[in-house]
């Protein structure tokens, strides 16, 4: 730290209780009370450097040997700073350093110490040592801080305004461009280890700086300083990512609550001594809401990690709703960067209906898909159709998850439980097994639920986009409606019948791609060729064969499967037997099946075969 010496003489003040005593021989004829301490010095040191108190002293009208007493209560930086000037003025010895410099600049200013009653009187020394110590980036930022004892002053004299552009314009440049050793650059080494920086010998090696080595100090400052600070390198053309990274260590330092969340004390947020803290709720809150403002606007700067920690902290802190809607709505644009355990919010409402704040989430991904939908528009304008769907992809698979944690909570009213999955389109999943295992959880939580009610909530699910192992499972449901069950099943049969005709299909394909290579080849060789040819047929039939043994196989499982479902719902027999599969190959081979809708409530092929079998069945 920068220091300044003054004076030439020894020490001669002394402290008695809450008074000040000068020791120069000759008795005191004037009383400076600043505060609770009283300074018992002499008129002509005073009066000889200061206008002000020339002024004062002046006008002091006591009663005859009674000694001249001035209050001086608005001294700013107070009884510590008029001690320096009094040690100025009697020439003493005394140091002046960042802590202490900006308390004595207010006091010459206060007191009028201008070059009119001595050269080099004392607001020229404190200005020219001010200016020298911003030039240092720890001197500036010490100074900026004494700037809030003497506030007004320091504004006045425009102080607190240089230190803040002092401290901006070195947090915005390039480390390695200081002109003090903080790169980890060296001009020469010894073969000792021994590290010299421009010629001059330095005891340890300087260790590499990155663009965050600004962080830790400039999170000592109290919030009002630090928003300036924030502003102005925003203001000096910093990346928004390191302005952001900044305020997250600082509210890290001095939010406990954000702290206490689970594991953020890792490499990404570093641990930090918990300083200048506010205690009160209500002052933990204000700094949460200005925090939040200051965090810049752009995508995925701010982690969604981080981001929901701080929404958890707003709630814990009933935060403004305007700071809870901010944060959510900047989860929302990046929902497809968050994880699972993240979004699992407590829920700190006074009404306390489930574990998990739900309606939160609800709200966070409902902005996700305005946004994303906007995106569409937008890209649609530009080219049509060259739009991505990997964000809503992801957060499709994201809500599905989400669905599954939450569904054992007994208090998940259905209503919630339909509209979050809901609000995910039907093109985003392309597969539904996910939805399907929340489903399950669901109905497994809920035993309660009535037929009406469990069918609703299958609807949201398309039976269609079922992979194997989950049409398999839900086949085997007892928890599902039979009509969901049913559905199931039916799909598999398409998806059955499908595959067997398009390996058909391939067979004839390769056996007429195979005459055709044949014939070609016998305009040359035709011997060759027909022997060839036998043999990559004979191989391929034989293959088929292998296939469609399989799928007989697979058939017949299935349909064992079905007649132990139904062995005792009499009424879905003639049903089934639609459903029957045969082994003969189907006449039109090579067509694709016409397949039904899903359970959205559309149309779909199984409602004629229900209705019918219902007639039946009230016939006999």
């Amino acid at each position: 730290m920068a220091c300044m010496k003054l004076g030439s003489k020894s020490d001669v003040f002394s402290l008695d209780g809450h008074s000040w005593f000068c020791s120069t021989g000759l008795p005191s004829d004037v009383i400076v009370e600043v505060g609770d301490t009283s300074f018992h010095l002499h008129k002509f040191p005073l009066l000889s450097r200061s206008k002000l108190l020339q002024k004062l002293i002046g006008e002091f009208s006591g009663e005859d040997g009674k000694k001249c007493l001035l209050q001086l209560h608005e001294m700013p930086g107070g009884a510590k700073s008029f001690l320096l000037v009094a040690k100025f003025c009697y020439d003493v010895k005394l140091q002046v350093t960042a802590m202490s410099i900006v308390g004595l600049r207010c006091a010459a200013e206060y007191l009028q110490m201008t070059e009119d009653y001595g050269e080099g009187n004392l607001i020229a020394q404190t200005e020219s040592f001010l200016n020298e110590i911003l030039g240092n980036w720890t001197d500036s930022l010490k100074a900026l801080e004494a700037c809030e004892e003497v506030m007004s002053y320091a504004e006045e004299l425009h102080i607190v305004s240089r230190c803040i552009n002092s401290l901006a314009t070195k947090a915005s440049a390039d480390p390695s461009l200081f002109s003090w050793p903080m790169s980890g650059c060296c001009d020469f080494q010894d073969p000792k280890g021994t590290v010299f920086w421009n010629g001059i010998c330095t005891l340890t090696k300087p260790h590499s700086m990155g663009e965050d080595w600004w962080y830790r100090d400039a999170s000592s400052l109290r919030l009002p300083m630090y928003k300036r600070v924030i502003l102005a390198v925003g203001s000096n053309g910093m990346k928004p990512e390191r302005v952001a990274g900044a305020i997250m260590h600082y509210a890290m330092r001095h939010l406990p609550l954000l702290g206490r969340q689970s594991s953020l004390q890792s490499s990404e947020y570093p641990a930090t001594v918990l300083t200048k803290s506010p205690s009160l709720d209500g002052d933990q809150r204000n700094l949460l809401e200005e925090l939040v403002e200051l965090i810049p606007y752009q995508k995925s700067i701010v982690p969604s990690k981080f981001l929901l920690r701080l929404l958890r902290t707003a709630m814990m802190l009933h935060a403004s709703s305007s700071c809870r809607e901010n944060l959510e709505k900047r989860v929302g644009v990046q929902l497809h960067e968050t994880a699972v355990e993240d979004l699992l919010i407590p829920n700190t409402a006074y009404s306390m209906e489930t574990l998990y704040d739900i309606d939160c989430v609800q709200r966070i991904l409902d902005h996700f898909m305005l946004v994303d939908q906007d995106a569409i528009t937008s890209n649609d304008a530009l080219d049509e159709g060259s739009h991505s769907l990997t964000p809503v992809t992801l957060v499709a698979n994201l809500i599905d998850n989400y669905l599954a944690e939450v569904a054992p909570d007994i208090n998940l009213k259905l209503a919630k439980f339909q509209s979050l999955a809901a609000a995910i389109p039907d093109y985003a999943r392309t597969i539904d097994d996910g939805l399907y295992r929340a489903i399950d959880i669901y109905l497994k939580a809920h035993p309660w639920l009535i037929d009406f009610e469990r069918e609703q909530l299958c609807r949201l699910m398309n039976c269609q986009k079922l992979s194997l192992e989950a049409s398999t499972h839900a086949a085997q449901n007892e928890r599902l409606p039979l009509r969901v069950i049913v559905q199931v099943l039916f799909f598999e049969q398409l998806r059955l019948r499908t595959s067997l005709a398009g390996w058909f299909f391939v067979s004839d394909s390769l056996e007429n791609s195979q005459n055709f290579t044949a014939n070609l080849a016998l305009a040359r060789s035709d011997v060759h060729a027909h022997v060839g040819a036998s043999q990559d047929r004979s191989k391929a039939v034989d293959d088929m064969k292998d296939r469609v043994s399989e799928l007989e196989k697979e058939c017949l499982s299935m349909k064992e499967e079905i007649d132990k479902l139904v062995k005792t719902k009499g009424i879905w027999n003639l049903l089934f037997k639609r459903f029957t599969f045969t082994r003969s190959k189907p006449k039109s081979v090579g067509t694709k099946p016409q397949n039904p809708k899903d359970l959205t409530g559309s149309p779909s092929s199984t409602a004629p075969l229900l209705n019918d079998t219902e007639n039946r069945n009230s016939e006999e």
